[in-house]
């Protein structure tokens, strides 16, 4: 095979008659006995885990259900962090990203990279020092208990978002090559999910998470090498994604309406993972769960370092993607149902004719959305028994009871995100924007709060209560109106290049409508939509940055000008850096007054002496 390969060379030869995609998808959709035993065989694994820690080795106790007796390992810890965030949303969206967009999203890393300095310096050091195990108490702590109330809601309404598109994702990915309806996938792999986390604990979903972590890198591995053997190269992938345009540095663009810049990449980026990875109780449960804070800090660069290698494996694949399908765009043929299918459509074009192979596939975007899934339903159990149970109790609850509570919390909510995912399926995003979009709703504000908390020692509760109401209604509004805008066609955003030249198979002659400038009002029945506003199109990166400042900048003016002040604030509250600039502020007055008295003393005397 040549370097210069292009897909049709690899297909089937077909008779004279040209075949139509709906034939081609069908031949495509080959998942045979041994894939389904590869991903049947994943999630028997996990439910072993399940059983394992839930019946054989027991957890006792909640604070060994919770955070694991505080005494696990970095190394199984740094894989479950790993896990817990890179859902299918980045295993298929980010692919779909490069592969529409170009490469300019990639450079996030760099955010991710100082957001790891941050974290370690400013944020860990106070959580593990508290010993918390719902990250809420830090609120309560430092504020009041409607403050901890209110970053609890606002934790459980960004999972309950988030979940039910990490369950769709996978569901899309086997679909596209099984066939079988994203609805009748969706439950039986969340039984499976919802088991595991219910019986085992955080115990089990660490474990499951540690070897998930493994099938997720070795799917996307054996894509990208496979793949790039089979187009010709890694100099024929570079060179058709160069002349396409999508190797690419981000632009130096001013305006926060541009999708994708330099600022909002590196700074909104930061932000958004700041979040992420710092406040968010998913995260912070697994932190806590680790004896020491030098052994926090190794799993937190771990975690680092690893979703940057995945950020960058997927990036290429996007690329491959492209290189595959420069000829023959599988959007506007309609080959692939959806743009986040176009990963898996590339996985059965190249792993086709091995068997087990397109399984295994499947399975790690599958373990991904399970090992996210059971890491939100762990963490909800937590939030809920330690800030919406045991606060309002005066009797502390028995053990057995607490048990109840988790385990039911664990049902509850893994049925209610299953059910969620039908309201996904209608919205007209793809997953990698929708996700970040819908979670900053509560992303901004909760970071705002915690950051107030932990930056601003001036800031009082009623500041904080009315800053963070404020920064979730006002992100609610932006974010809502955005994706109802995307939704309906009044906002698109510029693409990439593709072409039809070289399909070798029929279909629809549409035109790609998703390359098309919007107009200034668009047809809706009867009706004439009027452009969206210009806040719509504000960069879904900035919107945590956004919903962040709005809530510090009126929690900090509300706290100024009302009378409450903050009493008796313990400096363990406070970030580091802080604790020393107030130690300083205040040893100077000291000593001011130290210097007064001395003074007034010397003239005592001297007006002493001259009576004498």
């Amino acid at each position: 095979m040549t370097a210069e390969g292009s897909m049709e060379d690899r297909q089937p030869n077909w008779s004279q008659d040209m075949p139509t995609v709906q034939e081609v998808g069908e031949m495509m959709r080959s998942f045979g006995v041994w894939d389904y035993t590869v991903f049947a065989f994943m999630l028997a694994t996990c439910g072993f885990v399940g059983i394992y820690f839930g019946f054989i080795k027991k957890s006792s106790g909640e604070d060994e259900y919770l955070v694991g007796g505080r005494n696990m390992k970095t190394f199984p810890v740094s894989l479950s962090l790993i896990a817990s965030f890179i859902s299918g949303i980045s295993l298929l969206g980010t692919p779909t990203e490069v592969y529409v967009h170009g490469i300019s999203y990639l450079y996030i890393g760099f955010g991710v990279i100082i957001v790891g300095f941050v974290t370690s310096g400013i944020y860990l050091p106070i959580f593990h020092e508290l010993r918390l195990t719902s990250t809420y108490e830090y609120l309560e702590r430092r504020f009041d208990r409607k403050i901890r109330t209110l970053g609890s809601v606002l934790f459980l309404i960004g999972v309950m978002t988030w979940l039910p598109i990490v369950i769709y994702v996978p569901a899309l990915a086997f679909n596209q090559v099984t066939g079988v309806n994203v609805h009748v996938v969706t439950p039986f792999v969340c039984i499976v999910c919802i088991f595991y986390t219910c019986v085992g604990g955080l115990r089990a979903v660490v474990w499951t998470d540690f070897i998930q972590t493994f099938v997720m890198f070795g799917s996307m591995i054996l894509i990208v090498v496979k793949g790039t053997s089979d187009v010709g190269g890694f100099s024929l992938v570079i060179r058709r994604n160069l002349e396409s345009g999508r190797l690419e540095l981000p632009t130096t663009d001013w305006s926060p309406l541009t999708r994708h810049t330099i600022w909002s990449l590196v700074v909104g980026g930061f932000f958004h993972w700041l979040q992420i990875s710092v406040i968010n109780q998913n995260m912070i449960q697994r932190y806590l769960a680790l004896p020491t804070l030098k052994s926090v800090r190794r799993a937190l660069w771990s975690f680092i370092v690893g979703v940057l290698i995945l950020i960058g494996i997927c990036g290429y694949a996007g690329m491959l993607i492209y290189a595959w399908y420069h000829v023959c765009d599988p959007l506007t043929t309609k080959l692939a149902g959806a743009k986040d299918q176009l990963l898996p459509l590339l996985v059965m074009n190249i792993l086709n004719e091995f068997p087990g192979l397109p399984g295994l596939f499947v399975a790690g975007v599958f373990s991904a959305a399970l090992s996210s899934l059971s890491t939100g339903l762990n963490s909800m159990a937590a939030v809920v028994l330690e800030d919406f149970v045991k606060p309002f109790r005066r009797t502390p609850l028995s053990p057995k009871a607490a048990d109840i509570i988790l385990k039911l919390t664990v049902v509850v909510l893994g049925v209610i995100c299953v059910a969620l995912v039908f309201v996904v399926e209608k919205t007209g995003s793809h997953v990698l924007q929708l996700s970040t979009n819908l979670a900053s709703i509560t992303s901004g504000p909760s970071l705002g709060i915690f950051s107030m908390g932990v930056l601003l020692p001036w800031v009082n509760a009623k500041g904080a209560l009315i800053g963070g109401l404020s920064g979730l209604g006002f992100m609610g509004w932006i974010s809502l109106s955005a994706e109802a805008a995307i939704a309906s066609g009044r906002i698109k955003f510029d693409e990439k290049p593709v072409s039809t030249e070289g399909c070798y198979y029929s279909f629809p002659q549409v035109e790609n409508l998703m390359l098309l400038e919007p107009p200034d009002t668009i047809l809706d029945g009867d009706e004439f939509l009027p452009e969206p506003l210009a806040l719509y199109r504000l960069s879904y990166l900035w919107y945590t940055v956004t919903g962040a400042l709005v809530t510090m900048t009126i929690g900090l003016v509300v706290s100024l000008i009302s009378s409450e002040n903050v009493e008796k604030l313990d400096p363990m509250l406070l970030a580091p850096f802080i604790r020393k600039l107030l130690k300083t502020s205040n040893k100077e007055p000291q000593q001011e007054v130290g210097n007064l008295e001395i003074h007034s003393l010397e003239i005592r005397r001297t007006q002493g002496g001259e009576r004498n």
